[in-house]
């Protein structure tokens, strides 16, 4: 089981890593051109998660379902769940790009501050395109997961984060572009993700390709689909609007705070997006596993998967406050006070590294048997009552200042750790009870 675990699970943390260095990278050149250029993409990341929720949930439960029918040996299911989605895909994408002329209005209604929309405005306008760009490749990248091809998922998100990180230094570096042309590099990178994955998608005789005669809507092919996805979508934008919260209460200690944030939540996701990793790799394999009639096997890969993302929280949380001074420096440009920030709101978050491993872990296993409500349930209890209600708190009846934020990251991300253990503890004993086990 280890050898599987790492074979599907190391490509795609590889591929999570790389994409979230890229992302650091971006906040880098971002700094590049001033401090609100960062407190800008780290406000407006957060709406555009809120959205993207649709296309990261429908993922989960494609991917899944997918996983699942293919296990179980059951190949024309596979191509009408691969062509289904692919259909789906369509049809939200329509809305979300409807929104493109209400920008502003849009940024209003989510409580974006007057001075981060006339920064921003433009750059939200990219984010709609490359967000119904991203339903598609999102999927796509869970279809090449559900048949195993994590290496292929690499080399393209390779191609990806290159195209990118050459567009967006030769746009701000080169040309002293504005936020929006690091959208726009965004843009082109997603185009370029989007045509391989038409190509792969369209070939002839594969039952993972898309065919506009397997597309059905019928209860049996999409309604299992829908069924794993809609808590998925749910906790993933209820998770992203919470987070858009805080960034707003955020902003009482000034629009800086919202961008110090942002970058400690960068730092922080060195570690978690490599726990991420293991924790859709593991879904998978899990998944997997069950329709394969594995249940011993399934639970097998979740302990292990356990072992690997608490060993990677505790390994990259020493790594990255120990080298913290030099890394905060990477972010605030000359800006003594921003970088200041950093280290105090990242210091307290960093501490949560171990428990959000915890947390990834006992995901995988419940994305993978099915508990997507248990899910959601413990990611709205992650923002809203472990996360806004102790910023109100702080912020009311103490004076600790900004660093209150990074003290809610940690308080929150251990909270929901543990209450993901006790989680794991009663759904593994039911498991083993209704399995015979």
């Amino acid at each position: 089981m280890w050898t599987v675990i790492f074979t599907v699970c190391i490509p795609l943390a590889a591929y999570s890593g790389l994409l979230h260095i890229f992302k650091i990278i971006d906040t880098m050149i971002a700094a590049h051109i001033g401090t609100d250029a960062v407190s800008s993409i780290a406000y407006i990341s957060q709406i555009s998660f809120v959205i993207s929720a649709i296309g990261g949930g429908l993922a989960i439960g494609a991917g899944m379902k997918i996983s699942e029918a293919y296990g179980a040996g059951d190949y024309d299911l596979v191509k009408k769940r691969v062509s289904s989605v692919c259909f789906l895909c369509f049809m939200i994408s329509i809305p979300v790009l409807l929104v493109i002329p209400f920008t502003p209005e849009f940024l209003r209604l989510n409580g974006t501050p007057e001075e981060l929309i006339e920064a921003s405005g433009q750059y939200f306008s990219v984010e709609l395109v490359n967000i119904a760009v991203n339903f598609f490749n999102t999927v796509y990248i869970a279809i090449e997961r559900a048949r195993g091809n994590t290496k292929l998922i690499m080399w393209i998100n390779l191609i990806y984060l290159a195209v990118k990180s050459l567009l967006t230094a030769l746009f701000v570096y080169v040309m002293n572009g504005t936020v929006v042309m690091i959208a726009a590099a965004t843009l082109v990178a997603n185009l370029s993700m989007l045509i391989i994955a038409a190509v792969n998608m369209l070939k002839k005789n594969s039952i993972f390709g898309f065919s506009a005669k397997h597309i059905s809507m019928r209860k049996a092919v999409i309604f299992p689909v829908i069924n794993t996805s809609y808590p998925a979508v749910t906790e993933k934008a209820a998770f992203a609007y919470g987070k858009l919260i805080v960034n707003k209460m955020s902003t009482d200690y000034g629009t800086s705070v919202v961008g110090a944030l942002g970058v400690s939540n960068n730092l922080g996701g060195i570690t978690t997006q490599l726990q991420n990793g293991f924790q859709e790799g593991g879904a998978s394999v899990i998944a997997q596993n069950i329709g394969g009639g594995k249940t011993g096997r399934a639970l097998d890969a979740f302990r292990k998967i356990l072992i690997i993302n608490t060993v990677l929280g505790a390994v990259f949380m020493a790594l990255t406050l120990v080298f913290l001074d030099p890394l905060s420096s990477l972010f605030s440009g000359q800006d003594e006070e921003f970088r200041l920030l950093i280290k105090d709101v990242y210091g307290y978050e960093a501490l949560g590294a171990v428990t959000l491993g915890i947390n990834a872990a006992v995901m995988a296993l419940l994305y993978g048997f099915g508990y997507t409500k248990l899910t959601l349930l413990l990611n709205v209890m992650r923002v809203f009552v472990f996360r806004i209600p102790v910023l109100w708190f702080l912020q009311n009846y103490t004076d600790i200042g900004s660093a209150s934020v990074g003290i809610v990251m940690m308080v929150s991300n251990v909270s929901v750790g543990i209450c993901s253990g006790i989680a794991a503890v009663f759904v593994i004993r039911h498991i083993k009870k209704k399995y015979d086990l």
